[in-house]
């Protein structure tokens, strides 16, 4: 068995590394990879859009399975050219990831499915006027929010018109996001706690991995800007009849609504909820894995993984058995210096060798220099994984293990993991 993953980040060391668990030991290679994945795999230097040139590595490698971790991939047609020559492949096509590359494409499509949403408007320059009535009939209390892909980071919660109408400006004048800011939705701001759930499909079937909750704010206390993602941990949610309901009013009515489209979904649907208190909205959805939530979950799989993603690539999720979440895991984030703006690289990494058993330590920004040492290469350097029997127990092993990890500029949150009281819904 051999398996290729498209991605360099954390959340592709994560799915090397839970592949590797299969008890068939498979051959991993990772393109382009960082340095984590080195360690368990191959790392072939092949840009993770470059669909014509990924197809031809997965049919020189004879892969038996294509697992495509980014975005930017899946909007490029990755999964396309990967499909076209031969490869099963776990991602989805070009028009089935515009679920998440266009949010005004996926406010449509909840609105024609019935799923729940924020109400919202969308624009460019021109309709600039709609959208800042919008704002102020909601009293600048809403969420800008740049219509294409911006690696996470094109999204601005408001309190204020004034907030509001500075974020409009940031995509529509300024440019802030490039082309991904040309249009923007204005979507109202809905109270509750965030849920992020994964479903992995088939075209027309799916399996729910183990919820997660995820903090995007640079700073304790959801404080600062917005990043990819400073930590998470899972399960959030195990309620039985809230999950039923999550599957039955958003999963299956977007899985549905996809195929009737003539975009069948095969990968993995990523639903942000906020759990109001008339139900579950959908925040938005993602066409891949999350970053940093599948450094919690994966571990949490066993050797259940590779099973469940061969299925759904082969499109019969039917007969694969469901991954049951082991106990609980938390994985808080070292950032390097500078982010989430333009961050400082090529700090020496050290103190990995003191981690404890059972704790994992999956890889986003590193690289090996002229020498051979562990550096820093980006924002995320690291994600540090601690499990336990519960989340305060796998948060405990998390941070006492990140205290042994070392780099210049080194920075996290403190409180991944903390668990706020609220009244049961």
């Amino acid at each position: 068995m051999r398996v290729l993953v498209v991605g360099s980040g954390g959340r592709e060391h994560a799915l090397a590394w839970g592949c590797a668990q299969h008890p068939s030991d498979p051959d991993i290679v990772c393109a382009p990879g960082n340095a984590g994945t080195a360690q368990i795999g191959v790392n072939v230097n092949v840009a993770v859009t470059d669909g014509a040139a990924l197809a031809a590595l997965g049919r020189d490698s004879e892969v038996d399975l294509v697992v495509i971790g980014p975005d930017a991939a899946l909007a490029a047609g990755v999964a396309d050219s990967c499909r076209e020559a031969g490869l099963a492949v776990f991602g989805a096509s070009a028009a089935a990831a515009k679920v998440e590359w266009s949010k005004r494409h996926a406010k449509l499509l909840m609105d024609r499915a019935g799923v729940a949403t924020a109400r919202w408007r969308a624009g460019d320059r021109e309709h600039r006027t709609d959208l800042v009535d919008f704002i102020l009939e909601r009293g600048g209390r809403c969420v800008v929010k740049a219509d294409g892909l911006a690696a996470g980071k094109g999204v601005t919660v408001c309190d204020t018109s004034e907030e509001a109408t500075t974020a409009l400006a940031e995509c529509l004048d300024e440019r802030r996001f490039g082309a991904a800011g040309d249009v923007v939705v204005v979507e109202e701001r809905l109270d509750g706690p965030e849920l992020s759930v994964f479903a992995l499909c088939d075209g027309t079937r799916y399996h729910l991995l183990a919820t997660a909750r995820d903090y995007k704010r640079a700073g304790d206390g959801d404080e600062g800007p917005n990043t990819g993602g400073m930590g998470a941990y899972a399960p959030a949610e195990e309620n039985p009849a809230l999950l039923q309901e999550i599957a039955a009013r958003i999963i299956q009515p977007t899985l549905s609504a996809l195929g009737d489209a003539g975009t069948p979904f095969v990968g993995c649907l990523y639903a942000g909820l906020m759990l109001t208190p008339s139900g579950p909205s959908v925040l938005e959805f993602n066409a891949r894995f999350g970053d940093p939530e599948t450094q919690a979950m994966v571990p949490l799989c066993g050797d259940t993984l590779l099973d469940l993603l061969l299925a759904a690539a082969h499109g019969d999720l039917s007969g694969a058995a469901p991954a049951v979440a082991r106990g609980s895991s938390v994985v808080v984030v070292a950032a390097a210096q500078g982010y989430p703006g333009s961050p400082r690289v090529g700090d020496l990494i050290s103190g990995l060798d003191q981690l404890d058993d059972g704790v994992t330590c999956f890889h986003g920004g590193t690289a090996r220099d002229a020498r051979g040492r562990l550096v820093t290469s980006g924002g995320r350097v690291l994600g540090i994984v601690g499990r336990g029997v519960d989340v305060a127990t796998a948060r405990g092993h998390a941070y006492d293990n990140l205290g042994r990890v070392r780099f210049d500029g080194m920075w996290s949150r403190s409180d991944i993991g903390v668990i706020p009281a609220r009244a049961p819904r």
